[in-house]
């Protein structure tokens, strides 16, 4: 029987054969779950279970959402998806959020990082700093 560790191990050498210049080729990854599939491995369902997540991070880490309270205007959200490319490289695809929620401001969220300058965000700061407690949204 395999153990995890093997599989994990497996899974990112699959992993590596699909990436192609720095980004997931679609069509190898097309491949490489055919051949596993077709093949039925001891174990081969627990692969791809830890080669999806393999690709779900990827995505994660090249793709950006940013949400606003109100529609962002054009120059901004290309200044936006520049500033981003700079930061996190050039294949790097934004996803724009219209999210009145936030209240005003934007909020940034691209892999595990967060940028977070909404009102929302302040007004919880604030909370927090007085020690107010809040349940479902309204103040104790």
């Amino acid at each position: 029987m395999k153990t995890a560790k093997q599989s994990r191990r497996e899974a990112k050498q699959l992993f590596r054969l699909c990436i192609v210049n720095g980004m997931v080729d679609e069509d190898r990854v097309r491949t490489v779950v055919q051949s596993v599939l077709q093949f039925r491995r001891r174990g081969y369902l627990v692969l791809l279970g830890y080669f999806q997540r393999l690709l779900k991070l990827h995505q994660a880490q090249h793709t950006a959402e940013i949400q606003s309270a109100v529609p962002l205007p054009t120059d901004l959200e290309t200044k936006l998806r520049a500033g981003l490319q700079h930061m996190y490289g050039p294949r790097t695809s934004t996803l724009f959020v219209h999210n009145p929620a936030l209240i005003g401001g934007i909020r940034i969220h691209i892999g595990s990082d967060v940028y977070d300058g909404s009102v929302r965000s302040g007004l919880a700061a604030l909370e927090k700093s007085f020690g107010i407690t809040s349940t479902n949204g309204r103040n104790a």
